[in-house]
């Protein structure tokens, strides 16, 4: 069984309860299969009021996080405090500044995660746009896993990719989704001005939903045997095409 650190959760209805509306930073609430009672729906209350993201699981789950009285929950505490993607891009264009984001779909890996935000900090991305369900957990493994990154990186959680993606484009962001199905490569596509780059998980992908928004889709080129990348790798070299052609359009404008 993996041990847990008692810093990285708390356990109980009430402690649970007392943190989120103190204001803890709560990755996500995990809550016993078949709960119910008063208990329970105030602290479902709780959660949907602060817009707190909780999943159900089977007991065993719990147990294998801690063994003591867990009253069938346990909340997640989250590594860093998450940003609104609605405060942070405004800001962008008032500086004159052209935004670079990245949005994961799916990507639950916490070692590719925090990959990817090591990489999107050194190429000076803005932000990264994570899912509430089906995205890695921010704990201290991710922070390792980005060599600090995540210490200062700008990191969004949204409800709704798909709406998130809408207000992008309204407010004028370019969409390019990152698949190995697409025709056009990666540097042979225009990834100057504002910009979201969607990545999926490997398993899945990027949904249907998320490529049907996207004004364009891209490839790497692989010549070699394996016809894929893992997801961190695949945002570096993204990235690095991404600051080439910003760099060129500089020089070209001077």
């Amino acid at each position: 069984m993996i041990r847990h650190s008692e810093k990285e959760f708390i356990f109980g209805m009430h402690p649970v309860m007392e943190a989120i509306r103190g204001g803890r930073q709560i990755d996500r609430v995990l809550v016993r299969q078949g709960l119910r009672g008063g208990q329970y729906h105030e602290l479902m209350q709780v959660v949907n009021e602060f817009a707190v993201p909780w999943q159900v699981v089977p007991q065993e789950k719990l147990d294998s996080i801690t063994r003591k009285n867990h009253q069938g929950v346990i909340a997640w505490l989250s590594a860093i405090e998450f940003q609104n993607i609605e405060n942070i891009l405004p800001g962008i264009f008032e500086e004159g500044g052209e935004p670079l984001l990245l949005m994961l779909d799916g990507v639950s890996d916490v070692r590719n995660f925090g990959a990817i935000v090591r990489s999107a900090l050194c190429f000076g991305a803005h932000a990264v746009i994570i899912p509430e369900k089906s995205s890695a957990r921010i704990s201290a493994d991710a922070v390792k896993a980005s060599a600090g990154a995540l210490s200062t990186f700008q990191v969004c959680r949204v409800k709704s990719l798909t709406k998130c993606l809408t207000y992008l484009k309204e407010s004028g962001v370019k969409a390019v989704a990152a698949t190995e199905k697409a025709d056009r490569t990666v540097n042979a596509a225009i990834l100057t001005g504002p910009l979201v780059m969607i990545l999926g998980s490997e398993e899945k992908g990027i949904s249907r939903e998320l490529l049907g928004l996207s004004d364009a889709q891209v490839s790497i080129p692989i010549t070699g045997a394996i016809g894929s990348l893992n997801v961190s790798v695949s945002a570096g070299i993204i990235l690095y095409e991404v600051v080439r052609q910003r760099g060129v359009r500089q020089q070209n404008l001077r």
